[in-house]
């Protein structure tokens, strides 16, 4: 019995995303803290080890430490064995063709010698960076049928946002399951059709050399959705799309990334991390050894994700604590989520807040401006910062990691980016 995987997997996950500002100053959106103890990488780990798909490279640029630190041996995942491995593969410089990565086609080009010596059927590459439960293997099964030389995973989203994704239009050759592509668009600034692309790419091996080998010689960008997917179409390769139905979070913003947060909240959450499976590295950060959840004789924890390691001692509503989170007496939390040991003092008041890690926040302290939630824009204060006692903070803020007391000691209004 042959057990060597047919597949090989690899998960986009070097970029940055500046929409996320300071969230992303020291780490790649992929090793953003998400849902209270996982990290967003954690998604496509968790889809591929369900599916099977346990030969897996990670494509890594932007200040990799933490999600090295992270991936650690695959042994989250259960990627250890003689035919199952995470291999973390880093831009390098050298004989060759080599340098930083150009972009995500650049990026798997840089590592084609990877590819061939494993000699996959099929190759699939997928981002690291979006919030979703998908059997791959349903896509996989459908481009073998197809014969396909690109089989892509698409989500309908409505026409007046299609504007911010590469979107397909797609025949209705097998109904609901999928289709031919008819024509693909990179973000077209009128959009007329609505299949977005997730960014979950099966390609044959041989079409992924041959059109990443000419984007390499010809052109003057090197990603797939702006520059692979468009020759394959104008070449009349065969491309299928599969319509993908389930939830799918792009949080690709800031508000996104918090709606995300939310939608893990509520009497029927439209994700069930349980349901899901998703998994993480329970080592990084310590989250395996933290102690059990302790909570106050006068605390009030409502429609929130709190979990071990944390001390509650105020008011948490609608919110997500990471380990290490202390919220002291007196004080509300509400709409917001915060990073592992932040610690918000006695009476202070917290609303639709995004706290990094290792974040200090002082006694009557106020971040927010209390209304309806939706009228608020999220606050967001980058790591390792003390917020005096006293200082108070309008809503749609930004604080950069590690600023010094004298720039937090007034005021800070509404929509203020404090470097």
């Amino acid at each position: 019995m042959n057990l060597k995987p047919k597949t090989l997997a690899m998960i986009l996950a070097g970029g940055r995303v500046d929409e996320l500002n300071v969230l992303t100053c020291y780490r790649p959106k992929s090793a953003v803290p998400f849902g209270g103890f996982a990290r967003i990488i954690d998604f496509s780990l968790s889809n591929l080890m369900q599916t099977g798909l346990e030969r897996v490279a990670i494509l890594s640029q932007y200040r990799s430490y933490s999600l090295i630190n992270h991936i650690g041996i695959g042994a989250a995942w259960d990627m250890l064995g003689k035919y199952r491995g995470v291999s973390i593969l880093p831009p390098s410089t050298g004989y060759g063709n080599t340098s930083w990565y150009k972009g995500s086609a650049d990026a798997v080009f840089q590592n084609i010698d990877f590819i061939q010596y494993h000699d996959p059927q099929e190759v699939l590459i997928v981002s690291g960076d979006h919030v979703y439960n998908m059997d791959y293997q349903e896509v996989i099964n459908y481009h073998r049928e197809k014969d396909a030389d690109l089989t892509m995973a698409c989500l309908q989203v409505p026409v007046d946002k299609a504007h911010r994704f590469g979107v397909a239009q797609i025949d209705d050759e097998d109904g609901e399951r999928g289709g031919r592509v008819l024509q693909y668009k990179e973000k077209p600034a009128r959009p007329k059709f609505n299949w977005a692309s997730l960014t979950v790419f099966c390609f044959k091996p041989r079409v992924l050399y041959e059109m990443l080998t000419v984007n390499a010689r010809e052109d003057e960008s090197f990603e797939f959705g702006r520059d692979i997917i468009p020759r394959m179409m104008f070449e009349q390769r065969k491309v299928y799309g599969y319509k993908f139905k389930g939830y799918w979070g792009y949080s690709r913003t800031i508000e996104e990334y918090w709606q995300t947060n939310m939608d893990l909240l509520g009497p029927n959450p439209k994700i069930n991390l349980e349901e899901w499976g998703l998994r993480t590295n329970l080592d990084h950060r310590s989250i395996r050894d933290c102690q059990p959840l302790k909570v106050g004789n006068n605390a009030v924890i409502n429609d929130s994700l709190v979990y071990n390691g944390c001390i509650v001692e105020g008011e948490v509503e609608r919110s997500i604590l990471f380990p290490g989170a202390h919220v002291k007496p007196g004080a509300k939390v509400k709409d917001s989520v915060l990073f592992f040991n932040n610690v918000v003092g006695r009476d202070a008041q917290l609303e639709k807040v995004i706290c990094d890690v290792n974040v200090t926040i002082g006694n009557k302290v106020s971040i927010g401006e209390p209304g309806p939630v939706d009228s608020k824009e999220v606050t967001v204060i980058g790591w390792n910062n003390f917020i005096p006692d006293g200082t108070l903070i309008g809503s749609d803020c930004t604080l950069y990691p590690t600023l010094g007391t004298e720039k937090l000691l007034r005021e800070i209004k509404t929509g203020e980016i404090v470097r």
